[in-house]
């Protein structure tokens, strides 16, 4: 992987974007700073930065990804997290990738 940072995005269908994000800072809240309320969360992850955003029956993540970080790895990583924080829901994530 090249040493120029990347982000990638993708918005998931869900009927409680707010719950994901609390449930997602809180969880990763005991090891690495995150900062969240009902619309917003962002998480300082070693890979990277995890920036968060409800809608109305969406939410969408934005990773921004360290220089020598695995993207592919950071994006399972934040969808896995996600997925288990689901109450009988499956999100399907669609990552769209563009250099920082």
């Amino acid at each position: 992987m090249s040493s120029a940072a990347l982000t990638s995005t993708a918005t998931i269908a869900t009927a409680e974007p707010a719950r994901i994000i609390l449930r997602l800072c809180k969880h990763w809240g005991h090891k690495w700073p995150v900062q969240y309320d009902e619309q917003h969360g962002r998480i300082e992850l070693p890979m990277g930065t995890v920036h968060l955003q409800a809608g109305e029956g969406r939410l969408t993540a934005r990773l921004d990804a360290a220089p020598d970080a695995d993207l592919d790895r950071f994006e399972q990583v934040v969808a896995e997290h996600a997925q288990r924080m689901a109450r009988g829901e499956t999100y399907v994530w669609d990552w769209r990738r563009q250099a920082a």
